[in-house]
């Protein structure tokens, strides 16, 4: 296992990162979520988030303004601690004024770590590198070598490399495009994405052993599966709203559909949005909302997606009924 080997700032901020650290845990730990493995409380307490932040922008009318770990006003320093230990998703790279990075807000790795249901001795793949923050929680529970998160972005990668070597934590930081897994770390026991997908790319299931588990952002929602086996696999979505960027490379990305013909408050209800994006334009907007509306206006967990042979399908309720639609 790791253990917090990563130095605290070398100024008056070293308290104020313990307390906030701890604060933020106990937030977290009120929702009940790592009531099945208080491991992952472990984790959250050890692994500084800090490390892995050391500037991050927040958006506002004028743009973005770059707070970070070194500026030479101790109160600017102080916000930028206390925001990196907020319960919020940060951004941390942008390109020509576009998001292309983020560490997402706590509360949700929390639910979708709790969620992955992880075993000691299981090998597992991150798609979506981010600043390390997640990689370094996995190799603390579950050990380096059985660590393995890739991205498409070289600097990413780099960057995420360094911050992980600062915290003292060493699992495979790969670069390579997350549609195609990573055949030569495998077989994996479970994949986790942390960027939204249009779709499940079938080379996941290929690298994964029989019976692992897959969680992913779909849409604006997180979904669970089960794969039997590298041909097929099942599960549903879970309550919990997520919300990504989008994964770059094969297998990610896609437009919005029309939204001519459909209420004002239907496309303002986020459980409604979530929808539109998973019928992913196969749907225009005035077909899902008529679905929506005849099935009494489904909640996430009323949806699910089956992969076979590499195509997946969404369905509602039942994968064997008569409400499905190809993934894009």
């Amino acid at each position: 296992m790791g253990a917090e080997r990563g130095a605290e700032p070398d100024d008056d901020t070293g308290p104020l990162a313990e307390r906030a650290r701890a604060e933020l845990v106990r937030e977290i730990a009120e929702s009940g979520v790592w009531d099945a493995d208080a491991r992952w409380r472990e984790a959250f307490e050890r692994v500084p988030r800090h490390l892995f932040v050391p500037y991050y922008f927040l958006g506002g009318p004028g743009g973005y303004e770059r707070l970070w770990c070194e500026h030479p006003d101790p109160e600017r320093r102080r916000r930028w601690l206390r925001g990196v230990y907020a319960d919020r998703p940060l951004a941390t790279r942008l390109r020509d004024g576009e998001l292309v990075s983020s560490s997402s807000q706590p509360s949700l790795m929390a639910r979708m770590l709790a969620d992955l249901d992880v075993r000691d001795g299981d090998r597992v793949l991150e798609i979506g590198a981010g600043t390390g923050y997640n990689a370094a929680l996995l190799a603390h529970r579950l050990g380096d070598a059985r660590v393995t998160t890739v991205d498409l972005d070289p600097e990413i990668t780099e960057s995420a490399r360094a911050h992980l070597a600062a915290a003292g934590y060493r699992p495979a930081v790969v670069t390579g495009d997350g549609a195609r897994g990573c055949a030569e770390r495998g077989p994996y026991d479970r994949i986790i994405a942390t960027c939204a997908l249009r779709s499940v790319p079938g080379a996941w299931l290929e690298q994964c052993r029989p019976g692992a588990r897959i969680v992913a952002p779909l849409s604006t929602g997180l979904l669970a599966l089960r794969v039997r086996d590298a041909a097929y696999a099942e599960g549903r979505f879970l309550r919990t709203p997520a919300y990504f960027v989008a994964l770059r490379g094969g297998g990610g990305g896609g437009g919005e559909p029309g939204v001519e013909g459909v209420p004002g408050w239907a496309l303002r209800d986020e459980l409604f949005r979530f929808l539109l994006g998973l019928t992913g334009g196969v749907m225009d907007a005035r077909e899902a909302f008529a679905l929506w509306e005849r099935e009494g206006r489904p909640g996430r967990e009323r949806f699910g997606v089956t992969v076979v042979a590499g195509r997946g399908w969404a369905w509602l309720d039942d994968p064997a009924g008569s409400c499905g639609w190809a993934l894009n």
